[in-house]
């Protein structure tokens, strides 16, 4: 099938805001679950405001979405974006993103 020009012009997006590594890290952290910026920070140690710059940049990019649970925002991955084929990938429908360890 093949793309139009908007749907390449919005991958091409996507993958430059994946081209960084705390939000690509981010993704694969709350691709299964939700989790506050608070849980994030535990697993990626960054500073707090820096982790709240990267997921506001998500989040514009549509990668994202956030929702209030009384005092917590929760950050899970937007619908647009779909567990893929595998359990360690995620499909941003351009293309498919495997997060399997290539270290074994």
């Amino acid at each position: 099938m093949k793309k139009t020009k908007s749907q390449v012009k919005n991958c091409v997006l996507r993958l430059r805001v994946l081209a960084d590594e705390t939000r690509l890290r981010v993704i694969h952290e709350i691709m299964h679950h939700s989790m506050t910026v608070t849980e994030i920070n535990q697993i990626l140690k960054i500073d707090q405001s820096l982790l709240s710059h990267h997921l506001k940049i998500l989040r514009d990019s549509g990668l994202v979405s956030s929702s209030r649970q009384g005092r917590s925002v929760l950050y899970q991955t937007s619908s647009s974006v779909v567990q893929g084929s595998t359990e360690q990938s995620v499909d941003l429908g351009c293309c498919q993103l495997n997060f399997k360890d290539q270290t074994k």
